[in-house]
């Protein structure tokens, strides 16, 4: 597996802790629709949360947030609305971003709130 791929996995692994540590049930993970993916699916209480998980392990470039375009937050809430219906989901929903910053040993997380619509 290529690199970039073991770096995305890690970065989603502590993105599931970081949100069950928040007190989020993680519904799903890598969630399928036609072309889009959205990367975990939590729930806290009656709010379903759907996370775009973007990791780096260079910030020379920018921070991960900063890589989730327009096209990518499109498909994301393309395939939460797919997952909505098939869920008979009927309470409030969120589009949240969590970057995960990976450099030797240290880590950072960024919890981004509502960070599309």
């Amino acid at each position: 597996m290529a690199q970039h791929n073991e770096t995305g996995k890690q970065g989603e692994a502590e993105a599931v802790r970081y949100l069950q540590e928040k007190g989020y049930e993680v519904m799903a993970r890598n969630y399928r629709h036609q072309h889009a993916e959205i990367d975990l699916i939590a729930k806290k209480g009656k709010l379903l949360v759907f996370v775009e998980v973007k990791t780096r392990t260079n910030l020379s470039y920018g921070n991960p947030e900063e890589f989730v375009s327009y096209t990518k937050s499109r498909l994301v809430m393309k395939a939460a609305e797919h997952f909505i219906f098939a869920n008979d989901w009927f309470h409030d929903i969120r589009f949240d971003i969590i970057a995960v910053a990976m450099s030797g040993n240290e880590l950072r997380i960024t919890h981004i709130e509502d960070a599309f619509c």
